[in-house]
């Protein structure tokens, strides 16, 4: 008598965007599907409204330089984190687990996952009011479920549908802002008129530095969720670089033209003064369609690693209920002060990801041991701690950048804390004894 053993189980569907895993290299996408995806991510409402409060101050040849400054130290930034993403094939929170530990990266996770769905409502809200004013609703709650669910589509299906929704919002907002640029030049009189205007002085060069860097630092922290796909560290490095600095830079000086010509900071605002009503509901819909799609992705991929699940899907959807849920109850709106305050914690950790592969990884790339980071990477938490620490300092005293000082301070303390750590335990890192546990994190001999 013979026995037959039972058919093998079917494999367990694979998440498409890796949540949990390196992205292998199969999947890895074109430096163009990444161009288009960052470009979606980066294009931001607020840092025209940003660009329009500076150029007010400045006059607009002060302020377009200040705005170059700004952009170029942002890129910087967000570049760099893109190629230590691309050249471990992880997302932002999984690098964090390897610079924090399997444990101290949770907080990453909590941190970058809460703070998204909080500014997911808080988009959703002011989706729902704008088009509620626009059709003349008095109720906007139908229009805040309806949002809600909308965003979140294209993040459910993945990079793939980013990359297809910023294809159509990306070239459509560019050709408005570019009009609507023309029609400001016009209005001052040329361009000799536009760089002539005077600002008002009420914002000293530092500060419009801080507001200008600050308005993507801690979304632009998240953007290893996206260069986790591209084909090399130094096609994600460049595609990310450019990109900022180019978006970046037209965003504030497409805000700032039309701040100096007529007086008003805010794009939409704008749009609406110009008798544009319903081509400024149709800009503003796409854009923060681009925003929140991006932002569910986001706390999609956290909320998998937080959880170890090996899809993103429940995430996207539980994070989109309770995101629509503040819009709708109004709670989003008293959330803003506590999402900046969370912002504080945000840059440092895009800091010590940067000092730790840039000097302490180096050319290595640890992204295979993933799975294997020990609880907690000592090093890595104690530089993440001075950095949030210079930048609450800076929050609470009002002195010097908060971000921007995070930032520089985990990126200085990174290599300083492994280095202190494998003096003391005569060469081994921190996270373990012996040559396995540098292996493990890709700490240098």
């Amino acid at each position: 008598m013979t026995t037959t053993s039972p058919p093998p189980a079917p494999a367990a569907p694979v998440d498409q965007d890796y949540p949990l895993t390196r992205v292998p290299a199969h999947a890895r996408r074109s430096w163009f599907s990444l161009l288009v995806v960052v470009a979606g991510f980066v294009f931001f409402t607020p840092t025209m409204v940003t660009g329009g409060q500076v150029a007010g101050a400045f006059g607009f040849g002060p302020f377009l330089g200040l705005a170059v400054v700004a952009s170029v130290v942002l890129a910087a930034y967000v570049a760099t984190l893109a190629a230590a993403s691309a050249r471990t094939g992880l997302s932002t929170v999984l690098v964090s687990r390897l610079v924090l530990g399997r444990v101290g990266g949770k907080w990453a996770s909590l941190v970058l996952g809460g703070t998204q769905i909080g500014w997911y409502g808080i988009t959703v809200g002011i989706f729902s009011d704008l088009l509620s004013s626009a059709l003349g609703w008095s109720v906007s709650w139908p229009l805040s479920v309806l949002g809600g669910v909308l965003m979140a589509t294209t993040a459910y299906w993945g990079f793939k549908g980013i990359e297809i929704l910023s294809w159509v919002s990306v070239p459509l907002m560019f050709a408005l802002c570019i009009w609507i640029t023309t029609v400001s030049v016009d209005e001052i009189g040329g361009w000799d008129g536009m760089f002539a205007t005077t600002g008002d002085g009420s914002i000293p060069p530092g500060l419009a530095l801080t507001m200008m860097i600050g308005t993507f630092i801690s979304g632009g922290t998240q953007i290893g969720n996206w260069a986790r796909f591209a084909r090399s560290a130094r096609v994600a490095f460049l595609v990310s670089f450019g990109s900022l600095i180019v978006i970046e830079t037209a965003m504030l000086f497409f805000g700032g033209a039309g701040a100096v010509a007529f007086g008003e900071p805010d794009f939409t605002a704008l749009l609406m003064t110009l008798g544009l009503a319903g081509l400024g509901v149709f800009m503003l819909t796409f854009n923060l369609w681009t925003t929140n799609d991006n932002a569910a992705y986001a706390f999609g991929v956290a909320g998998a690693e937080m959880f170890g699940r090996g899809t993103k899907r429940p995430f996207i959807v539980g994070g989109v209920v309770i995101g629509t849920a503040l819009a709708v109850t109004g709670l989003a709106d008293a959330l803003t002060g506590f999402l900046v305050l969370l912002g504080t914690v945000i840059p440092p950790l895009g800091g010590v990801i940067i000092g730790t592969f840039l000097f302490v990884w180096r050319t290595r790339d640890p992204g295979t041991l993933v799975d294997r980071a020990t609880a907690f990477v000592w090093p890595g938490v104690i530089a993440y701690l001075c950095g949030t620490g210079a930048a609450v300092f800076g929050t609470v005293t009002g002195i010097g950048s908060p971000a921007v000082q995070g930032v520089i301070v985990a990126i200085v303390a990174a290599p300083i804390c492994h280095a202190v750590s494998r003096m003391s335990r005569g060469g081994s890192s921190v996270d373990g004894s012996e040559r396995t546990q540098r292996e493990r994190i890709g700490a240098p001999e």
